[in-house]
């Protein structure tokens, strides 16, 4: 919107470089062009102020599919006006030349007229596609249709304006129909899932009976060694009993080999000293044969003294002693 100020009765517009503004004065063309800025007099001049930016229109609007099916068409139109005086004259972009503002509302006659003419060509092409069709590849199809019928409207280079793009954002049935349209594949989805969940199970179950199966050769294994370790002790306990028996029969056999030598040799030395106190005697009787009666019985008497009891105390009386006198004299 152009800057109208006011100034010792006279007024002065400013316009942005992304406006054209057009200045008649007593229908004699004065000013036109981008970005101006000049003075002029109200009670004579008509402005005009034509946008050359680009332009942005949203539309959104309902269509019906060959099987009667209605779908919801979200689009987008980029434009611009390339021809601002052929524009100021087909459409009214006179400004109040005291605020500065639109008198009519030019933008929203050509939002109307771009919006008609993409949607004309857009129900044309869905009312011969069907709604699987439509969902698969119309946005591409309708987004072609708008682009090439609003290129070749003749309405529009008329009233100097270009489109540049258009962009179809989304193309939706009704929600009803489009859950109808979600539940099969929510369903592959789902039984794609319990596949999953079951091949899941499935391996976890295998790597559990493997893990199970080595478990059962570990202890298989461990039971085996465990018979080869009491075979083993068992064996090991045999030849130890067996070494040990074979030691005591050494030990045993030694001992009575030592004993027989020990017996022999003292019996061998009781059968000498047996000869030799008997070779003794035979002499010592012999010598006793050839002594007197009177030695005989002095030696009996010291061999009994010899073997006589120690004697503490003696009591002599005189019966003994008066016999012991009239032995010794007979």
């Amino acid at each position: 919107m152009a800057d109208i100020s006011t100034r010792f009765g006279l007024h002065h517009l400013r316009a942005a470089p992304t406006s054209h503004v057009r200045h008649l004065s007593r229908g004699r063309v004065v000013h036109d062009g981008p970005g101006l800025a000049f003075r002029f007099r109200p009670l004579t001049s008509v402005l005009s102020e034509v946008p050359i930016d680009d332009r942005e229109l949203a539309m959104l609007f309902h269509a019906r599919t060959a099987d009667f099916q209605d779908v919801t068409v979200q689009a987008a139109v980029t434009f611009r006006i390339t021809d601002p005086s052929t524009a100021a004259t087909r459409l009214d972009f006179s400004i109040d030349p005291d605020s500065g503002t639109w008198r009519a509302a030019p933008l929203e006659q050509i939002g109307t007229l771009l919006t008609e003419t993409a949607q004309q060509h857009a129900l044309h092409l869905l009312a011969r596609t069907t709604l699987a069709e439509a969902l698969a590849d119309g946005v591409a199809s309708v987004r072609a249709r708008m682009a090439e019928g609003l290129g070749a409207e003749p309405r529009l280079s008329e009233t100097g304006l270009e489109v540049i793009g258009v962009r179809v954002v989304a193309l939706r049935p009704e929600p009803e129909v489009e859950r109808a349209l979600r539940t099969p594949a929510r369903e592959q989805i789902q039984q794609e899932a319990d596949r999953a969940t079951y091949e899941r199970r499935a391996v976890a179950v295998e790597r559990e009976r493997a893990i199970s199966g080595n478990e059962l050769d570990s202890r298989i294994e461990l039971a085996r060694r465990e018979e080869q370790l009491v075979a083993q002790q068992g064996a090991n306990a045999r030849r130890e009993a067996e070494e040990q028996a074979a030691a005591a029969t050494v030990r045993t056999d030694s001992e009575a080999g030592r004993r027989t030598t020990l017996a022999t040799a003292e019996a061998e030395a009781v059968r000498v000293l047996g000869a030799a106190n008997a070779a003794a005697e035979a002499d010592r009787l012999a010598a006793h044969q050839s002594v007197e009666p009177a030695v005989l019985h002095a030696l009996a008497l010291l061999e009994l003294a010899g073997n006589l009891p120690k004697v503490e105390q003696l009591t002599l009386t005189p019966d003994l002693l008066t016999e012991l006198i009239g032995r010794f004299a007979r």
